[in-house]
């Protein structure tokens, strides 16, 4: 038996990971590779292992860099089950098909540049990474587990599901091996995320492991207080009012736009919500809200509450939800009073980025970042302070107002992070994963202060599991 990293070892995406128990393998994720250099050359590059030998996968949740290169295994070769909770097959299946169709229309715009122009030294591919098509196959090979019941995913690996807190569905992953008497416990976290937040119920973490395979995206970072952060919305959104302009709010499709909604309209009087007009500009992100909507199972006690008292979650009266390009379009043609909640989170694709080109340059206008900002993404740059960026190939200068507010983060910081860990009995060795170097690094000392074995996992890193849970 042994573990081997293959994604996400000293950066934060791309998350993938090999147990090998009884000549079988199973694949922890396989996401997509974002930020960074060149990672649509990465993404496309050969696995380090043959596609058509690994025998399953277990999922940890649906965000892109976890699923995203699914249908690419697929296309090399994977015909085995993809083990996922219900909620998360049902966000996966938005994803990917989006990721798809993103990915068909880059080919296709390829393709005609290289008609028009024959410019051979333009960015990009004449072929999409994966089709719709291969989303779709890929999710009829999804099975699903239920939270907390114990799953026979190949002989000699059982499968718990715990509840991660992250997104809707998330999970950590608890295996159990066994190989010629030995038995091995190994955890991985997936994303977790951050205690007492909203709609979620808390990261459930405990148990007993052997080997620990963690995340440490915030592992060196502390977020501000739930309470403050939500008090310099309010104060952003007032300011903003006065101001003139326009809101922008780079948002994940699954997980953070839910949550931005479900706040500004817990907090609609407050916040003078009903003084803006609020768009959601993202369809994946409305299909996720409907995933979100039906299944209230997974609410944690205070979101249960409003449900059962109102019949349902907090709505916003003045919320449009924009579907097509002729709406998302439309929205730029105002110059003030819009909140505008679309993606791509770091702002390294999707209807965000059109919406910056025309407000990034306006003093009157806010940009609000609510999530992690991978190195290489527009996001980070407009985060660090860049004076300019570069959009669609031009140059555009940053004049609006630029905050970040990462109380919202769906993931947990390395308070987080610590209390998850200190419920994960047994002593295991921690390998941190999911992280740049500074996180990783930070968050490997909170544990060492603590008495914790742990290390930074490196890429191929291959740790033999066979003499750790005994006999």
């Amino acid at each position: 038996m042994h573990l081997q990293f293959y994604g996400a070892a000293g950066e934060v995406t791309g998350s993938c990971h090999i147990l090998t128990v009884l000549g079988r393998t199973l694949l922890l994720d396989c996401g997509l590779i974002q930020g960074g250099d060149d990672p649509d050359s990465r993404n496309r590059q050969p696995f380090p292992f043959d596609a058509a030998a690994i025998d399953a996968v277990v999922l940890s949740h649906a965000h892109i860099d976890h699923c995203g290169r699914l249908p690419l295994l697929r296309k090399r070769g994977f015909r085995g089950p993809v083990f996922a909770t219900p909620a998360c097959r049902d966000l996966a299946r938005i994803l990917l098909a989006d990721s798809a169709f993103m990915a068909e229309r880059e080919a296709e715009r390829y393709r005609r540049r290289q008609a028009e122009h024959g410019n051979r030294h333009a960015r990009g591919f004449p072929d999409p990474l994966f089709t719709r098509v291969d989303a779709e196959e890929t999710i009829a090979q999804f099975k699903t587990v239920a939270y907390g019941r114990a799953t026979e995913v190949l002989p000699g690996a059982t499968l718990t599901y715990r509840d991660a807190g992250h997104i809707l569905g998330s999970a950590s992953v608890w295996l159990q091996l066994e190989e010629a008497g030995a038995r091995a416990r190994i955890v991985f976290s997936g994303d977790v995320g951050q205690y007492d937040s909203p709609i979620l119920r808390d990261p459930e973490g405990d148990g007993v492991a052997d080997v620990l395979v963690m995340e440490s995206t915030y592992g060196n970072r502390r977020h501000r207080e739930r309470s403050e952060t939500l008090q310099e919305f309010g104060e952003i959104l007032r300011a903003a009012r006065q101001g003139g302009g326009n809101v922008l709010i780079p948002a994940f499709a699954v997980g953070r736009s839910q949550e931005v909604l479900y706040e500004l309209a817990t907090h609609f009087d407050e916040w003078r919500v009903g003084d803006w007009q609020v768009f959601l500009d993202s369809p994946m992100a409305i299909e996720a809200s409907e995933v979100y909507w039906k299944h209230p199972e997974l609410y944690d006690a205070a979101a249960s509450a409003v449900r059962r008292d109102a019949g349902g979650l907090p709505t916003l009266p003045n919320l449009k939800l924009c579907r097509s390009a002729e709406e998302s379009m439309a929205i730029n043609l105002m110059r003030g009073g819009a909140i505008i909640i679309a993606g791509s989170g770091m702002c390294n694709g999707g209807r965000i980025v059109h919406h910056l080109k025309h407000n990034i340059t306006r003093h009157e206008c806010d940009v609000i970042f609510t999530g992690f900002q991978a190195v290489g993404t527009l996001g980070r740059a407009i985060v660090d302070g860049r004076e300019h960026v570069r959009i669609h190939g031009e140059q555009f200068k940053v004049n609006a107002r630029i905050h970040t507010l990462g109380g919202f983060s769906a993931h947990g910081d390395q308070e987080d992070l610590l209390r998850w860990h200190a419920g994960v009995g047994g002593k295991p060795h921690t390998y941190l994963v999911h992280g740049e170097a500074e996180g990783a690094i930070g968050l490997c000392a909170a544990l060492h202060a603590r008495g914790a074995r742990a290390e930074v996992a490196r890429p191929a890193q291959r740790v033999d599991l066979t003499h750790l849970g005994g006999r």
